[in-house]
């Protein structure tokens, strides 16, 4: 009996490693994106935006130039100081990849989601929104 589950429990718990370290792998989000939303640095996460966003940020709902989206998100963290991000969900494939999380600021809590693909070997989001939590 014993080397019944030897010879079963290895290898399955083998698998469920392998599988959670490549699924970590896969789904990495770079650092400097999450940073920057807990720390509501508009300059670095627009570093990652794609050269036209689809940005959904309270009353502005529109596909945006780099710039352009760079100064709504700095007026949004002006307007509501970030105090943490966390990151609830996250899901996707090889080369494109989403976040939903919880910004939460001084002035209230946000769902945040944000799509990220890769271009030329580089995590570049193509879709922003940060919409109210009820």
């Amino acid at each position: 009996m014993k080397a019944l589950k030897n010879k079963v429990l290895w290898p399955l718990m083998f698998v469920v490693f392998a599988l959670l370290v490549v699924n970590q792998a896969s789904g990495q989000i770079p650092d400097e994106i999450i940073l920057s939303l807990k720390s509501g640095n508009a300059k670095v996460l627009s570093g990652f935006f794609n050269q036209n966003i689809e940005l959904v940020i309270l009353e502005n709902d529109n596909v945006y130039s780099k710039a352009q989206a760079e100064q709504i998100v700095t007026s949004f963290f002006a307007r509501y100081q970030p105090e943490r991000f966390s990151v609830i969900h996250q899901g996707g494939k090889e080369d494109a990849h989403y976040v939903i999380g919880t910004l939460t600021t001084k002035q209230g809590a946000f769902r945040v989601y944000f799509l990220l693909k890769k271009n030329t070997g580089k995590d570049i989001i193509h879709q922003l929104r940060i919409e109210k939590q009820g």
